[in-house]
């Protein structure tokens, strides 16, 4: 029986944007994935007795999250693009009009999963000693202020530092990132180092004479499964960017979904072989945990570059974002001697910033002048504003509710002293029967993983 083929009916616009909007649901569902990643990756860089509390904060960062950049977010973004653009008229309620489009909720959506992104990564730069209440403070006037100033004044085709905007104007050129390498990513790991400078050091991080004293987390399973679990929610947020797939005439976009995914993967396996062998000349022996981070910072590398450069270019870039990770993260204790506890400045902080300034030199439109000036400063606007506006916030916190915990609460770990549980209630390093007897006939629980001060490497 023959089967009579009829020709596809419809406006084929109509089409194509019905598709690229399914393309943007399909991957921002998978950029909601990397939140178990994060939760994975910080909770195994912690001791036991803090890593209910790290993933109760990755709850909150997407849960309340989405209610407050729905509500406030997604509104102060779209006015700080119309304030940074001279072309564009200030309308409060135009900024606000998504909350009751329908039309616009898909976009909205899209936006929030960056946004949740941005304000996860703190979370482990100052775990196992802020408080709780403090912590959420603060994501909530990032998610709420800090971040949407940065995104409406780099994307949307309006603020600042778009090719509208008063500077874009001035150098007729707009800040290249593509995805945020440090829209989202060095923001959220310049606010984490500020923060951790804030918050103050854990108990035991640096001895009298401020050397720094390893605290190993509990679980390097955990932090490399969430490290992989990242990589993958990351080819929905490299390319889940290029969110258009067929074009108004119905042509496919392969060329510019294949380069973002061809240059992601590049640049991510390079970080990870680069932060390998930095580690492995310098300590004598490959370190899991910086080769999981390298591997972020040359996904985060290339998160901003990934459709502008060269596949040689993408080596490149991520060879640099897994070569400085380590280097960054010792100059950050060693020098700084600021307690980042996961490292969030090297792997998103630096990483971003050194991707995001090398867009110029490998850019398959050819080098600027003007573009590299661009790239420059609107690095350092976006990571001055981060620092004042984060030491503000958590400033104000400070004098009113304080930061950390008490001394002994610390001790004996934020999942008692901040939820009265513990993620591990049977937990020990050692599953011998020669524990320690208590009481009621079973054994000593070690809330502190197992591991003391003076073995093993660092968890970051």
């Amino acid at each position: 029986m023959m089967m009579e083929f009829l020709p596809l009916q419809g406006d084929i616009t109509a089409i194509a944007d019905s598709i690229n909007a399914v393309w943007v649901l399909v991957v921002t569902f998978l950029i909601f994935f990397m939140q178990p990643g994060f939760a994975l990756l910080e909770a195994g860089q912690v001791r036991a007795k803090n890593a209910g509390n790290v993933v109760m904060k990755n709850m909150v960062d997407w849960s309340m999250g989405v209610l407050v950049f729905f509500l406030v977010g997604a509104g102060v973004s779209a006015i700080a693009g119309m304030l940074g653009s001279p072309s564009v008229e200030l309308s409060i309620s135009g900024a606000f009009a998504y909350i009751n489009d329908p039309t616009a909720w898909i976009g909205w959506l899209f936006g929030a999963v960056f946004a949740m992104t941005a304000a996860t990564i703190v979370s482990g730069a100052v775990a196992e000693r802020i408080k709780f209440s403090s912590y959420v403070i603060y994501a909530f006037a990032l998610v709420a202020v800090l971040y949407p100033v940065v995104a409406g004044s780099t994307w949307g085709g309006t603020g600042l530092l778009s090719s509208t905007g008063y500077l874009g104007e001035a150098l007729g050129v707009g800040y290249k990132d593509f995805a945020g390498a440090t829209v989202v990513h060095a923001m959220g790991g310049i606010a984490g180092l500020t923060a951790a400078y804030m918050v103050g050091a854990r108990k035991g991080r640096f001895d009298e004479n401020g050397n720094a004293k390893p605290i190993p987390g509990h679980s390097v399973l955990f932090a490399v499964i969430g490290t992989l679990i990242l990589a993958f929610g990351w080819y929905g947020f490299n390319v889940g960017t290029q969110a258009t797939v067929l074009t108004g005439d119905g042509g496919f976009n392969g060329a510019a979904l294949g380069r973002v995914a061809l240059n992601t993967t590049l640049a991510m396996g390079a970080g990870m072989v680069a932060s390998t062998a930095v580690t492995t000349i310098w300590e004598g022996k490959p370190d899991p945990l910086f080769g999981a981070n390298g591997l972020l910072a040359g996904l985060v590398a290339i998160t901003g570059a990934c459709i502008h450069v060269s596949w040689p270019g993408a080596l490149v870039i991520g060879i640099i974002g897994g070569v400085q990770t380590p280097l960054v993260y010792r100059w950050v204790v060693d020098n700084l001697k600021i307690d980042d506890v996961c490292g969030v400045f090297a792997v998103h902080g630096s990483a971003g910033f050194i991707g995001t300034m090398l867009i110029p030199f490998f850019d398959v439109a050819g080098f600027s002048m003007n573009q590299l000036i661009m790239q420059v400063v609107g690095g350092l606007l976006i990571g001055t504003w981060t620092v004042l506006t984060t030491m503000l916030v958590m400033g104000l916190i400070k004098a009113t509710i304080g930061l950390r915990v008490s001394a002994e609460e610390e001790e004996l770990g934020l999942d008692q002293g901040e939820h009265g549980m513990s993620a591990y209630p049977e937990f020990t390093a050692d599953s011998g029967s020669d524990r320690p007897a208590v009481a009621d006939g079973g054994y000593e629980v070690r809330t502190d993983g197992g591991n003391t001060a003076s073995e093993g490497g660092d968890a970051e």
